[in-house]
């Protein structure tokens, strides 16, 4: 959360569809650890003049491509969770739900956690809101 010190869960709801290769993807796995890794590096390349802005913003575009895609088609597990929901909100096509006293469920571990924020995308949809429907 931007006003708290909760652990941050992206969610994509899957979906069977591809989206067309022209279509955005969407940009919210640029905040997790492997995105702020690149964009770091990409910084670093930048100021170090051995690439140009521009093409720092094509490799994003790329990975954000990449990521979604293997998250679309290459991730099957599953993991059961439960917990008190805060506070929910509904905004461009993404659902984002704050939740506390959180457990985490797979065929093997449990994992309990206070405070979670959930950010979860309609897989079918553009990032610009609209459905390939």
């Amino acid at each position: 959360c931007t006003n708290c010190n909760c652990p941050a869960v992206v969610l994509r709801v899957a979906s069977a569809e591809r989206r067309a290769p022209n279509k955005m993807a969407y940009q919210l796995y640029r905040n997790t650890t492997i995105g702020n890794t690149l964009q770091e590096s990409l910084d670093e390349l930048i100021q170090s003049q051995q690439i140009t802005p521009q093409l720092a913003l094509q490799v994003l575009l790329q990975f954000d491509k990449a990521i979604n895609n293997a998250l679309a088609t290459r991730v099957r597990n599953r993991l059961n969770f439960k917990g008190h929901l805060r506070t929910y909100r509904f905004c461009d096509n993404v659902w984002t739900f704050v939740l506390n006293d959180m457990e985490f469920r797979d065929v093997a571990d449990i994992i309990r956690v206070d405070k979670v924020k959930i950010v979860a995308c309609d897989g079918k949809a553009s990032a610009g809101g609209t459905r390939d429907d």
